[in-house]
């Protein structure tokens, strides 16, 4: 592997709607070259900061480096120069790789031919064979566009949402990754309380009582990158070392009227170490009592009919009562409501700003509704 202080493209995937956010993120991280495209954002950095963003970035859904490319006209040039490529740098003979090609406006235009012959280099430089359907590789991206072929490597391995913490789900979840940047979209720094009273498997309670306590989303799960040729232990845990955590000032709350919900929100807390500052507890949203303590954040994915295959009809009633108790009881506190349905959330009567940009969600688009704080 090159040095550490090499500078590569870093690419920090992330869903459509969401390129902002992150750029906002990566930026008071202190990633420097911040440029966002469609999709994710691009920054400059080493070895170092791709471990860092793998380890601190709540937003980013992937992080993929450049390890470089070449020009190739037709497939026994790329044949040739794929072999001459220094994977060596890169990958180790033990792990399998898998490669992902695409092309685009190039003379080469079959994907599957062109993947066969990196495939093979790689084989023939290092050792390292295809992986099976199904079995953990290295992934390797191939983008061949205007005859220039790019290399890049995914140092994620599995998708940054997988904290290694929410092992019970309720149905249609929301990902920690969409939770961190809607929580970011409502001006959640960690200095505030959240609740979520239809907490489902608690993830917006869990995702606001880790960025209060300082907790690194990556500190529990392993990556990709960890099996990049060169990577280096000791300087990895004593980056994970580095930021301990705090005891945050406020507490988090969750509650749902689903007794199942409100155990999986429980036990998810626990493995994420944030129970003790989270309280949940099983109770419709007419029985929802404003904590004592300073006004927050009411953050909230309530059903919608797309999402749970129900009813729309049905649920008004529940958004227009969620609506109710929010403005009665919790004067002073802002809220954040995630929805694919324009109808629904206008139905709680809340004072809404205009709607966020739509986010691909579960083969749907939701987008935020948020306040200000209420009267």
């Amino acid at each position: 592997m090159e040095p550490a202080n090499a500078p590569y493209e870093i690419f920090l995937a992330a869903l459509p709607g969401f390129e902002p956010l992150l750029a906002s993120e990566a930026r008071e991280a202190g990633f420097s070259g911040i440029e966002e495209s469609p999709g994710g954002v691009t920054c400059r950095g080493g070895w170092s900061e791709v471990w860092r963003a793998n380890l601190t970035l709540r937003g980013a859904s992937r992080v993929l480096v450049r390890i470089g490319g070449f020009r190739a006209f037709h497939l026994a040039q790329l044949d040739k120069r794929a072999r001459r490529f220094p994977w060596a740098n890169f990958l180790r003979p033990d792990l399998p790789v898998k490669v992902e090609a695409t092309c685009r406006r190039s003379k080469i235009y079959h994907a599957g031919a062109a993947t066969q012959r990196i495939v093979r280099a790689i084989f023939e430089s290092v050792g390292a064979r295809e992986a099976e359907d199904g079995e953990a590789a290295i992934r390797i991206m191939a983008r061949i566009e205007d005859d220039l072929v790019t290399f890049s490597l995914d140092t994620s391995g599995e998708p940054l949402h997988r904290r290694g913490h929410k092992v019970a789900v309720n149905k249609a979840p929301l990902r920690e990754t969409m939770a961190a940047m809607f929580l970011r979209d409502c001006g959640y720094m960690g200095a505030e309380p959240v609740l979520d009273p239809m907490c489902g498997s608690g993830t917006f309670v869990i995702e606001a009582a880790e960025i209060a306590a300082g907790l690194m989303p990556g500190r529990s799960r392993a990556f990709a990158f960890e099996g990049f040729e060169g990577f280096d232990a000791g300087a990895w845990a004593t980056m994970k070392a580095a930021t301990g955590p705090k005891r945050p000032a406020v507490r988090f709350h969750g509650s749902d009227r689903d007794a199942g919900a409100v155990r999986m929100s429980k036990d998810n807390a626990e493995r994420a170490g944030v129970a003790e500052f989270c309280t949940f507890a099983c109770h419709p949203v007419s029985d929802l009592v404003r904590p004592d303590g300073p006004p927050g954040l009411v953050m909230v994915n309530p059903p919608y009919g797309a999402r749970i295959g129900g009813n729309r009809n049905l649920l008004f009633g529940l958004y227009a009562a969620l609506g109710s108790v929010l403005k009665e009881r919790f004067a002073g506190w802002r809220v954040g409501l995630v929805t694919s349905d324009a109808g629904l959330a206008k139905a709680t009567g809340l004072p809404f700003v205009a709607p966020g940009p739509e986010i691909p969600h579960g083969g749907i688009k939701v987008r935020l509704w948020k306040t200000g704080a209420l009267g």
